[in-house]
């Protein structure tokens, strides 16, 4: 990294044109001086880790049991550019609550993997993963560890493999739980004519994702190998490529540390630079491109019949609205507004996300 050549003379504009470079240079130097990603290895080493194989792909997992007999399974996953490091501070309180002043009532068993293609699921060559197939993964994983019935949470991509998990595995799913959930207008003029301030905010905010800040996602969705070469030849092009994102989409005013913890964002930036996955995380969007927002649509989701839970942190991408939500989703039995956090909640809040499971798990019969 001490051989970047930087580029030159750029306007100083802040974050309106991306990353600034003055910004960029620090977070470098620290990467290379003041990182440690000896204790990251610790950190994750302090857990089980597996892999497994589905159709000839590599998929990377946590799995952690609570010491609670009665614990009720759920699998979590993450969306990009994220990575199972988000999980890392409520893995103790979701597992073993009694540990961390809540009540054993409320334990999980914890899986955690890393979608295909991302992270320590390594390069994936294989094309063709969506969300239904990567959902039918995540039934047959809960199934091969012996989980009958379980809970799935997730944001980003993690929502759009979540539904589509629900919606093949639906004998065992017992309940959905979601900080990610895109609620688009049908088209009807007249569903919009008496929405309140706060949910035409909630739309204006929606489309300035579409318009300004969805590069990436528009790149990634048409161009994934172009895109690829540069994210694999340069650590800093891949720190600069997540460190937008960690400002745009988390609850951050002048820098992404003002909602992550520096050395966390450099964790994640460091798992996609070790494993080469920036360009095969980017094949995801290109697979799912006719679901993503910038091609928003009523009716895309899927039918589901689990219970679903939503939380709704006000400085993500896109923030739902109640009653499109409603419209789409009639089997909501949970809803959840906070006055912060943004796309990685468990990352940002780890307590409002923390609670937030337990009171949705509470609701949900065994």
């Amino acid at each position: 990294m001490d051989q970047t050549r930087w580029p030159e003379k750029l306007p100083d504009a802040g974050w309106e044109r991306g990353v600034p470079t003055s910004y960029l240079k620090d977070l470098v130097d620290h990467w290379r001086t003041g990182f440690d990603w000896r204790a990251v290895e610790a950190r994750l080493n302090e857990y089980p880790q597996f892999t497994t194989d589905f159709d000839g792909t590599t998929i990377y997992f946590l799995h952690v049991r609570s010491p609670e007999p009665d614990a009720m399974p759920m699998i979590m996953t993450h969306g990009w550019p994220g990575s199972v490091v988000e999980f890392l501070d409520v893995i103790g309180p979701l597992t073993d609550p009694r540990a961390h002043g809540g009540d054993p009532a409320d334990a999980f068993h914890l899986v955690i993997p890393s979608l295909p293609g991302f992270g320590f699921s390594g390069p994936n060559p294989n094309v063709g993963w969506n969300n239904p197939r990567t959902g039918r993964a995540w039934a047959e994983l809960m199934s091969r560890l012996g989980y009958d019935r379980y809970l799935a949470q997730a944001a980003d991509f993690g929502s759009g493999v979540s539904l589509a998990l629900a919606g093949v595995d639906e004998e065992h799913l017992a309940g959905l739980h979601l900080n990610t959930l895109p609620t688009p207008p049908s088209g009807d003029p007249g569903e919009l004519d008496d929405l309140d301030d706060e949910d035409r905010a909630r739309l204006a905010r929606s489309a300035r994702f579409v318009r300004d800040l969805a590069g990436s996602m528009k790149l990634q969705a048409t161009r994934p190998h172009t895109v690829a070469y540069a994210l694999t030849d340069s650590p800093v092009g891949q720190l600069a490529w997540i460190a937008e994102k960690f400002k745009d989409w988390t609850d951050s005013a002048t820098a992404p540390e003002d909602a992550v913890d520096r050395d966390r964002l450099l964790a994640i930036a460091s798992i996609y630079w070790f494993t080469g996955t920036g360009g095969s995380s980017a094949q995801f969007y290109y697979e799912i491109a006719e679901n993503l927002p910038i091609n928003v649509s009523t009716g895309r989701y899927p039918a589901i019949k689990a219970p679903l839970g939503v939380a709704v942190f006000p400085h993500a991408p896109f923030v739902p609205i109640r009653r499109f939500a409603d419209r789409d989703f009639p089997s909501i039995v949970h809803w959840s507004e906070f006055d912060r956090g943004g796309n990685f909640a468990a990352l940002e809040e780890p307590d409002l996300f923390v609670e937030d499971v337990r009171a949705f798990r509470r609701l949900i019969k065994e």
